[in-house]
C-alpha cells in the first residue's frame, strides 16, 4: 500500500517527499525529475537571480506535467522576484528566513500552496497565523542554511502540535527511507530532503562537490558564518550554513573579523575556487545525514528507493508490538 498523507493528497504525489529549493543546486532539471517520479520538487530561487530563475523554470514548466514548486530567500526576496517566480505558474511556493507576510497575498492570490520553513516552535506558529498551506520544521542537522537551535527529533513533533490542523514536513539529516518513515511516525505529513538529492545526477551541483558528499560522514559538517562572509552574504541572526569542513574554513572559522579585513584577496580566491571546483576553499552545503551516502544515482531512482524503504519500515513496525501486545488488546 502506498503512503498517503496530507501532502500526496495535496499534490497528487506517489510519495510524501519534496526535494529542498537549494540556491544554484536545485536547478529545473532536478525539480523536474523528483516531480516526474512521483514526489514534488522545487526550484532552489535563493537570492532572486532573475536570469536563473527565468533559465531554470522554464525548464521545469516543459519537462514536468506534475506539480512543482520553487522557493527563495524570504530575508533577500523581492515583490519583483516573487512576481517572476509565480508567472511561471508553480503550484507551490516555499519561502524561508524571514518575514513572509509580504508576500503571501500574491502567492495565495495566483492558487499556489505556501509552505513556510521555520527553525523554531515560536515561528510554527507564526507561519500558520500567515496562512501556511504546509510548514517545514527544519532542524539544525540540515545542510545549508538554518538555524544552530533545535534538533529535527524533538522540533517536529512540538511544532505538529503547536500548528495542528495545519500540515508539517520534517527536515533535517533525512536522507533515506528510514528517516522519512521515522518522520511520518512523528507526525509529520512528509520530509522535505536537501543533501541526497544534491548527490543526484541531476542536480547542478559540481562534480566534485559530489563526490565529497559520497566520501563525507556527518562528523565532517560545521554550522558555520564563514562562507557568507566571504561571499559578502550578510545573513541576519540567528541563521549560519552547515558544511562540509574544508581547510578554508579550518583557517577561518572564529576568526571572521579577520577574514573581513582580508577580504579583498580572499573573496577573490573564493571566487577562483568556486568557479574552478576547488573544493579545499569553495564550500560544499551538507547535512549530518551524510554518511548515508553512497552514491550519485538519478533523482527518480533515489526517490523511488527511499519511499519503497519507507513503505516497507512502516509495514514492519508491527512487528515490534509482538504476540503479547496484540493479545493485550
Amino acid at each position: 500500500m502506498p503512503i498517503r498523507t496530507a501532502l500526496t493528497r495535496a499534490f497528487g504525489l506517489e510519495y510524501p517527499v519534496v526535494s529542498a529549493p537549494m540556491a544554484q543546486v536545485s536547478g529545473g532539471r532536478l525539480a523536474a525529475a523528483v516531480s516526474g517520479a512521483g514526489g514534488l520538487g522545487l526550484v532552489g530561487g535563493g537570492y532572486g537571480d532573475p536570469d536563473w530563475l527565468r533559465t531554470e523554470l522554464a525548464v521545469v514548466r516543459s519537462e514536468t506535467e506534475r506539480p512543482w514548486g520553487v522557493g527563495l530567500i524570504t530575508w533577500h526576496a523581492t515583490r519583483e522576484t516573487v512576481e517572476l517566480a509565480l508567472s511561471y505558474e508553480p503550484s507551490a511556493f516555499m519561502l524561508s528566513f524571514g518575514d513572509p507576510r509580504p508576500y503571501v497575498p500574491a502567492i495565495k492570490e495566483a492558487g499556489c500552496a505556501l509552505i513556510l520553513q521555520v527553525q523554531s516552535v515560536e515561528d510554527a506558529r507564526a507561519a500558520a497565523e500567515a496562512g501556511a498551506d504546509f510548514i517545514v520544521a527544519q532542524g539544525t542537522e540540515a545542510g545549508g542554511h538554518g538555524a544552530d537551535a533545535r534538533s529535527t527529533l524533538p522540533l517536529v513533533p512540538a511544532a505538529v502540535d503547536a500548528v495542528s490542523p495545519t500540515p508539517v514536513l520534517a527536515a533535517g539529516g533525512i536522507a533515506d527511507g528510514r528517516g522519512l518513515a521515522a518522520a511520518l511516525m512523528l507526525g509529520a505529513e512528509g520530509a522535505l530532503v536537501g543533501t541526497r538529492f544534491y548527490a543526484s545526477a541531476e542536480s547542478s551541483g559540481h562534480e566534485r562537490a559530489k563526490e565529497r558528499l559520497v566520501g563525507a560522514s556527518g562528523g565532517d559538517t560545521r554550522r558555520t558564518r564563514v562562507f557568507d562572509v566571504v561571499r559578502g552574504q550578510g545573513w541576519p541572526e540567528p541563521y549560519t550554513g552547515r558544511a562540509l569542513v574544508n581547510p578554508f574554513l579550518e583557517r577561518w572559522d572564529g576568526r571572521e573579523d579577520d577574514l573581513i579585513a582580508a577580504l579583498d584577496d580572499e573573496a577573490r580566491a573564493f571566487r577562483e575556487a568556486s568557479a574552478s571546483g576547488d573544493f579545499d576553499t569553495a564550500m560544499v552545503w551538507s547535512g549530518e545525514g551524510t554518511d548515508l551516502i553512497r552514491d550519485v544515482p538519478a533523482a527518480a531512482a533515489l526517490l523511488r528507493r527511499m519511499g519503497e524503504e519507507a513503505e516497507d519500515r512502516l509495514r514492519s513496525a508491527r512487528g515490534f508490538l509482538g504476540e503479547d501486545s496484540e493479545k493485550a488488546r
